[in-house]
């Protein structure tokens, strides 16, 4: 891999690239709050009152009240029996599958789900196979391949990351056996979703019953760390079977104090939300009025078609000329050769998506 060039982040929707100041349409901090006041200030108390790390294991002498307290808002925030704290987001899924080793016969990983599930389903200690991206036929059929007996664990992400879609949970449920549950990811539905941002369960509708959700603070939140809401039957099992909860430090306690602030934000201005997706249904509506074939997704993210390595090299020509930083990633299976992917800010400014739309509109139509 060659190592990206870096980007310096400048105010709230912009960047600095190669000594230019360029708009910026990527990343996942959708509503900016790692750049809020309030963040900085939680952070600045925290570490004056609490320091930098608790320098131990939480099973040791490393259970800082303040991880309690964030723990017991992520479980009222989320409408969930409990909430357990990892170091990051990636683990939040490892932990749970070292913790529930041995108790189901199959996984079953959606195609395009990220690598942290992947990675998280080899703890499971059974068998794993994938299932084409949201469908829940083939899921359907890979279970019937399990057998009457299966005690099957479905692997998804909420929201998908290349293009804003979502699992199809309350679906995946219809047809899912009583012994068998799901494994969110939802690190990027986790407070975007819902009519409150609880995430994709929120957004489905579906209880917590069969549903294990896991989310990161890094995005929405604007923060760091990783989250499982959990049933406390599942909180024990992490607490004493997941070598990633028992082996680890947690997150320092500055990032703590400022997750508790974004949480506090997200729950007392639906406002942010709200202009999260005005903004989102003014580019898309534009973008699809200049001819932009778009998949309307649930997420703020805006993926355009395939396009040929001349079109891809034409049009970051134009971004960079227009003072935009061109978002072209690639994602292992779900876009291999590489796709624009525009993340949609509620802090975007009304001129910024103009100049966004006006250069896609003249590209569709050259």
């Amino acid at each position: 891999m060659i190592e990206p060039e870096p980007l310096q982040l400048i105010g709230q929707t912009e960047v600095r690239f190669r000594r230019r100041t360029l708009v910026y349409f990527s990343g996942c901090d959708y509503f900016r709050l790692s750049r809020a006041p309030q963040l900085a200030a939680a952070t600045r108390a925290a570490l004056a009152e609490c320091g930098l790390s608790v320098a131990a294991s939480r099973r040791t002498t490393g259970n800082h009240v303040l991880y309690e307290k964030l723990e017991r808002e992520l479980a009222r925030f989320f409408g969930a029996e409990t909430a357990v704290l990892l170091p990051d987001g990636y683990l939040a899924g490892l932990a749970v599958t070292q913790a529930l080793a041995g108790e189901f016969t199959h996984a079953l990983l959606d195609e395009f789900a990220h690598g942290a599930l992947a990675d998280a389903a080899r703890m499971l200690a059974c068998p794993v196979k994938t299932f084409t991206h949201r469908d829940a036929d083939d899921l359907a059929r890979g279970l019937a391949k399990c057998g009457p007996s299966a005690r099957p664990l479905v692997l998804t992400d909420g929201m998908f990351s290349h293009d804003g879609s979502v699992a199809p949970l309350r679906a995946y449920l219809k047809i899912l056996p009583s012994s068998g549950m799901i494994l969110v990811d939802d690190a990027h539905g986790a407070g975007i979703l819902g009519r409150t941002g609880r995430g994709a369960l929120e957004y489905a509708g579906v209880s917590r019953s069969r549903v294990i959700q896991c989310a990161t603070l890094s995005k929405a939140f604007g923060a760091y760390g990783g989250v499982v809401l959990a049933s406390r039957a599942l909180q024990k099992k992490i607490l004493t079977h997941s070598r990633v909860f028992v082996g680890t430090t947690p997150l320092p306690l500055p990032l703590a104090g400022a997750a508790l602030a974004s949480l506090k934000i997200l729950r007392n201005e639906p406002g942010r939300r709200k202009k999260l997706f005005q903004n989102l249904t003014w580019l898309r509506t534009d973008m699809q009025a200049a001819g932009w074939n778009i998949l309307e997704t649930p997420g703020p993210i805006i993926r355009l078609p395939d396009l040929s390595a001349a079109a891809t090299s034409a049009l970051k020509a134009r971004l960079l000329v227009a003072g935009i930083y061109p978002p072209f990633l690639k994602y292992p299976g779900a876009s291999a050769g590489g796709i624009f992917r525009f993340v949609i800010s509620s802090e975007h400014r009304p001129a910024q998506l103009a100049k966004l739309a006006g250069v896609l509109a003249a590209f569709k139509n050259s």
